[in-house]
C-alpha cells in the first residue's frame, strides 16, 4: 500500500511538472521572446498556436493524469463529506477542487478561442490586424489565468501535503 501511494504521488508530481512547468515556460520564457521577434503579429500568433498545439499533446494527458491521481489521493476524504467542511484539510481540499474546476474552465475557454477554424483563418490571413490583435489579447489573458490557477492549485497541494 505504501509503495502504491508513493507511485501514485510520483506520477502526480511528474504530471504536475509537465503541466505547470510547461505552462510557466510558455508564459515566462517563450511568449516574451516571441514578442521580440521582428515578424508580424499574425506570424507570431501562428508560431504561438503551433507551440501550444504541440504542448497540448503532452499537457492534456498530463492534466487528465493529474485529475485521476488527485482523485485517488483524495478518495478517503471524498468518501466522508462531513470531513470536507469540518477539518482544515477538508476545507483546503474543497478550495483546491474549486481551483481545479476554474482551471479546467479556463483551459476549455483557451482551447475554444484557438479552435481549428480560427487557426485556419489566421493562416489564410482572413482576419484583419485588429481582429488578430484582439484574438492575441484574449489568448494571453486566458493563458495567464490558466497559469495562475495552475500555480495556485500547486500551492494548495503543498498546504495539503504539509498537513495544514
Amino acid at each position: 500500500m505504501v509503495l502504491e501511494q508513493a507511485l501514485v504521488t510520483w506520477i502526480h508530481l511528474i504530471s504536475s511538472a509537465v503541466w505547470v512547468g510547461g505552462s510557466l515556460f510558455i508564459a515566462v520564457v517563450f511568449a516574451p521572446v516571441l514578442k521580440t521577434m521582428s515578424s508580424s503579429v499574425e506570424e507570431r500568433l501562428q508560431i504561438m498556436i503551433k507551440v501550444g498545439r504541440r504542448f497540448n499533446k503532452i499537457a492534456m494527458p498530463s492534466l487528465a493524469i493529474l485529475i485521476g491521481t488527485g482523485i485517488f489521493n483524495a478518495h478517503q476524504a471524498l468518501m466522508r463529506p462531513d470531513f470536507l467542511l469540518s477539518t482544515s484539510y477538508g476545507v483546503l481540499l474543497v478550495i483546491k477542487m474549486i481551483l481545479v474546476a476554474a482551471l479546467l474552465a479556463s483551459f476549455a475557454v483557451h482551447v475554444r478561442i484557438i479552435r481549428k477554424e480560427v487557426e485556419q483563418k489566421i493562416v489564410e490571413r482572413h482576419l484583419d490586424e485588429a481582429q488578430v490583435i484582439m484574438l492575441r489579447k484574449k489568448i494571453i489573458i486566458v493563458g495567464e489565468t490558466t497559469v495562475v490557477l495552475s500555480v495556485a492549485v500547486m500551492f494548495f497541494a503543498a498546504l495539503l501535503d504539509a498537513g495544514i
